[in-house]
């Protein structure tokens, strides 16, 4: 009975020191994905920027082209002209309404 005992404490600390072990294995893999999940976040949020910028650069490329003449860009620049012109508009009221 005393050996069933030692034997079931000896099969017991086995297995805390195997759980102890895999939780420690686990809690360094924990860590090694929040770093590379931190950094991941890094880049996407560079890429999203980046993404931003060729966005802007592509349409000023349409505006440009549209400018110099590119008759495929003829609409986009009629469209362009006319939101100024609206813009102007709407400042020109602002400016009447408040009296200067």
């Amino acid at each position: 009975m005393l050996q069933d005992l030692e034997n079931n404490f000896s099969e017991l600390e086995k297995k805390i020191l195997i759980l102890q072990k895999n939780y420690k294995n686990l809690t360094e893999r924990l860590s090694e994905l929040n770093n590379e999940h931190e950094e991941l976040k890094m880049k996407y949020d560079e890429e999203r920027r980046r993404n931003q910028v060729l966005a802007e650069e592509q349409k000023n490329i349409k505006l440009y082209s549209a400018i110099s003449g590119n008759p495929e860009h003829n609409r986009l620049m009629k469209n362009h002209i006319n939101r100024l012109v609206k813009e102007i508009d709407f400042c020109i009221a602002q400016l009447q309404n408040s009296g200067l």
